[in-house]
């Protein structure tokens, strides 16, 4: 009897993953459109922390409709906004795609990551917000892929409210990326990717610029969740005035909701503004799903949805739940070890140039004047980082391949590193223990960490062909764009390094 059950099930369960590998992508087929969302510093939990609380439109449709796998990390190190959005869409980490942070040196230059000032801006005379492209990006993107696959007649478009976050996710090869001027309040673009605003784009500003309480976001900061608003009218006014998905090849749409991360940085993960920030943009999903479906229809359209980070609890916060965690202020840091350096070496104030996301940047031409030894400054300040309470490794990046590092941390940072713009010390806090710096407030948060609560991030599949169901197996932030690229039978980026996923498990 037992061995009749068995071939009963087996039978069945061969019947179930033939259903499934049925259901797959066949060559020739093809979406319409493919749509890549990205939550700014959205943390994995909040998928179930507010799931009772969404409607039935937004999340809980992508959840009860697509498929989840529950255990995405990010496998580098720092994690940080333009690392997570460009790594996402190119399938890689900063190894092979470049972008090492918001800000990272460049022929020993700080500089911002999308800075460009080749370019100007459109739709603005804001030098600052406009002088904007993915110069520095040296991979593909998955737009970039569909683009060269079809001959250059797919559109890839991104809009943000950060221009980091529209411009990385589309690609160098995309027809627009739109972004917020913050000081005019208007989506923007610069002059990598046109001369002037198509006219859907001026009708949309001239509508942004009559909503008065548009106006008062950034005097009142409760205001913000009214750029994931914005943001979603702006999609959709790409959507249609571009007429995606209407042609006879695939376009796609990068969107990314920053609002959230605003908040968090100035919140934290818990309250009510956090509350209602997650609460709005499930309203705004619902909105764009909606607007997909009319415009491509159910079906038609692949979507995946992720985050670029997570983001840590306040330390505070844990400190009053009886948790550890506490500050972590680089300033102060960087003055202890100049003193720490003082008794072998003298007054070496200068010799760090920088010391940015857990990275320590080296004045090389400070040390040579100072006659320094150059070989000895690294590793004397990697001892003096080791004796900071709150530091548990710290490693210069050249010996990092050999240092005595666990193996997770050393291959994330070795996954984080650029040469020549990453720096040349890494070191590592003890878990929940950050530096908030002027970005984030007191009672706020922020993230760049190897930890779960900066690394484990939603990963949603929607829409064609993608069958519902879940999976908790680990994936990466790296899987997306090979996934993505596997199921419209096109090449993957040029970089790639993430896994193909199948739905199948």
């Amino acid at each position: 009897m037992k061995k009749v059950l068995f071939i009963i099930l087996s039978f069945f369960a061969v019947l179930q993953v033939s259903a499934q590998s049925d259901d797959r992508p066949q060559f020739g087929e093809q979406p319409r459109l493919v749509v890549g969302i990205v939550v700014d510093q959205m943390r994995w939990d909040y998928l179930s922390r507010y799931y009772s609380k969404f409607g039935e439109g937004g999340f809980r449709r992508l959840i009860g409709e697509g498929f989840s796998y529950n255990n995405c990390l990010i496998n580098y190190v720092p994690t940080i906004t333009a690392i997570g959005h460009t790594s996402a869409y190119t399938g890689t980490t900063p190894a092979f795609h470049g972008i090492c942070g918001n800000n990272f040196y460049l022929d020993g230059r700080k500089v911002y990551c999308t800075s460009d000032s080749t370019v100007n801006p459109v739709g603005s005379d804001n030098d600052y917000a406009g002088k904007q492209s993915p110069v520095n990006l040296v991979a593909t993107t998955i737009g970039d892929q569909l683009r060269l696959h079809y001959d250059f007649r797919s559109k890839v478009i991104g809009v943000s409210y950060k221009d980091r976050a529209a411009i990385f996710p589309a690609g160098r090869s995309a027809n627009a990326a739109y972004w917020l001027d913050t000081k005019n309040r208007q989506f923007i673009t610069s002059t990598y990717y046109m001369q002037e605003l198509p006219q859907w784009a001026k009708a949309y500003n001239a509508e942004l610029a009559k909503n008065q309480e548009f106006k008062r976001v950034g005097t009142d900061v409760g205001l913000y969740p009214l750029c994931g608003h914005i943001t979603t009218d702006m999609a959709i006014a790409a959507l249609k005035g571009e007429r995606l998905g209407q042609g006879d090849v695939p376009d796609m749409l990068c969107i990314s909701y920053s609002e959230t991360d605003v908040i968090g940085h100035k919140w934290s993960t818990r309250g009510e503004h956090t509350d209602e920030a997650y609460l709005e943009l499930d309203k705004d999903i619902a909105r764009l799903l909606s607007a997909l479906d009319a415009q491509v229809g159910r079906g038609n359209y692949l979507l995946f949805l992720t985050a670029d980070h997570g983001a840590a609890h306040n330390w505070k916060f844990m400190q009053d739940n009886k948790l550890s965690g506490g500050p972590s202020v680089t300033d102060e840091i960087k003055e202890r070890i100049y003193e720490e350096l003082a008794s072998d070496m003298g007054d070496v104030h200068g010799i760090i140039g920088d010391i940015m996301d857990y990275r320590v940047f080296l004045n090389w031409e400070k040390i040579q004047s100072l006659g320094l030894i150059t070989a000895d400054v690294p590793h004397q300040i990697v001892e003096a980082l080791r004796k900071e309470k709150h530091v548990i490794f710290a490693c210069t990046f050249e010996d990092l391949a050999t240092a005595a590092l666990p193996p997770l941390l050393r291959d994330r940072a070795l996954m984080g590193y650029y040469p020549g713009r990453s720096g040349d010390i890494i070191f590592f806090p003890k878990p929940n223990y950050y530096d908030y710096g002027s970005w984030s407030s007191p009672i706020g948060t922020t993230h760049g960490h190897w930890n779960p609560y900066d690394a484990h991030i939603p990963m949603l599949f929607f829409g064609w062909h993608v069958p519902h169901g879940s999976s908790p197996r680990e994936t990466h932030i790296n899987d997306f764009a090979p996934t993505v690229c596997s199921m419209l039978h096109i090449q993957q980026p040029n970089a790639c390094t993430g896994e193909a996923l199948t739905f199948d498990e």
